[in-house]
């Protein structure tokens, strides 16, 4: 990973979903929002999300950081792998799949490698080539850049690159909609999933991306009553009756240390940062909205990368050369991002904490770590919040 050449851009941000209305209420697709004290998926179901872009005529969908293959009725791997061009053995392999096993039809299958792009070259973003999401997937390893044909790319084939996430054990297609807020609907719809919703461990699924215009949809989600709220708070016991007075007389006068006062000669505390820097070293390449969408900081191979801020772990995924991106979710909306990382010490879904251990620099490649920090969609200056 080349980072004082190419921008990492986040694959592993989160996306926003799906609209549909069935009454004045929002509706919840995994009926989760009503059971027990199980996390409410109204929001996800109520926000849009954009259609997914159309294959070309081999059943390519092209995008900078990966490509996937749109399977037609009566596909299965072998056919699939020889109309676009790669080893049947390999695609299956790669897709956790039999070389004979029979697709759906619409089913996304990820590919290992590139492959000749379509006329137009990969799907970018309107007017720069940004892409930008927190799932996890996230981190793309942008060494290689895309070759890009000299026809232009048709406008409908702009876009913003989806998060790619790939299915661990035990995971569901309703647990990976939550994890990125997204309706489980859209998520069957951009990925073909059958009518069991049912996924693989070891499957790449796309995670839908929002539409540019939801925030109507947001607002009707936020209107919904969530369980418990407006529960009346119980008055503490000491309200209606006061604790009486403390007249206790010390048996003896406290006696005086003769020990120095430390706390005088201490080092001020942190300047009150929001975030502290996940290693220590040269800032070697900076952040540049559309370029980079972080910061490259240089620290020796075996360095500890530690947590910006406390946090939950929302997404342990690979780059395309197989090396480890952290996703960690933090309050008011914000994600840190650590990619080019070796010796992961967290499992997603663990709470972390301002200053702990994540990773360690890898051994080898550049010996830099690339650290982005985003305010839901977009990436934001890491500066601004680090001290």
């Amino acid at each position: 990973m080349n980072f004082s050449r190419t921008s990492a851009p986040l694959l592993a941000g989160t996306a926003i979903l799906m609209l549909t209305a069935c009454s004045d209420q929002p509706l919840d697709f995994d009926l989760r929002g009503a059971f027990g004290n199980a996390p409410s998926t109204a929001e996800a179901a109520a926000n849009a999300t954009a259609n997914r872009p159309e294959p070309d005529s081999r059943g390519i969908i092209s995008y900078p950081g990966y490509q996937v293959a749109v399977a037609r009725r009566g596909d299965t791997v072998a056919s699939l792998a020889s109309r676009i061009g790669v080893d049947p053995r390999e695609l299956a392999r790669y897709n956790g799949i039999q070389t004979g096993d029979l697709l759906r039809d619409g089913e996304v299958v990820a590919l290992p490698g590139r492959v000749a792009e379509p006329s137009g070259g990969p799907i970018t973003p309107p007017g720069a080539v940004d892409i930008t999401t927190l799932a996890g997937d996230a981190i793309n390893n942008a060494s290689q850049p895309a070759s890009v044909q000299t026809t232009t790319l048709p406008s409908a084939q702009s876009g913003v690159e989806p998060v790619r996430h790939k299915v661990e054990r035990g995971e569901t297609a309703y647990t990976i909609a939550r994890l990125y807020d997204v309706s489980v609907r859209s998520l069957a719809d951009w990925n073909g999933l059958g009518s069991d919703l049912s996924v693989r461990e070891g499957q790449y699924l796309l995670i839908p991306v929002a539409l540019p215009d939801s925030g109507d949809n947001r607002q009707a989600a936020a209107a919904t009553t969530q369980p418990g709220a407006g529960s009346p708070t119980p008055e503490p016991p000491s309200a209606s009756r006061p604790l009486p007075e403390n007249d206790t007389v010390p048996a003896a006068e406290p006696v005086k240390s003769s020990a120095p006062d430390l706390g005088a000669t201490q080092t001020a505390a942190s300047s009150g940062a929001a975030m502290i820097f996940p290693v220590r070293g040269d800032i070697i390449r900076d952040y540049a909205k559309g370029q980079n969408d972080g910061i490259d900081i240089a620290a020796s191979p075996g360095t500890a990368v530690k947590a910006a801020a406390a946090g939950v772990v929302a997404a342990i995924t690979k780059d395309t050369n197989g090396v480890p991106i952290i996703v960690i979710k933090h309050p008011d909306n914000l994600l840190t991002v650590y990619s080019n990382i070796d010796n992961v010490t967290v499992t997603k879904g663990d709470s972390v904490s301002r200053g702990q251990k994540l990773a360690e620099i890898r051994r080898e490649g550049t010996a830099a770590l690339h650290f982005e920090v985003r305010d839901g969609f977009d990436s934001v200056d890491p500066n601004d919040y680090l001290g």
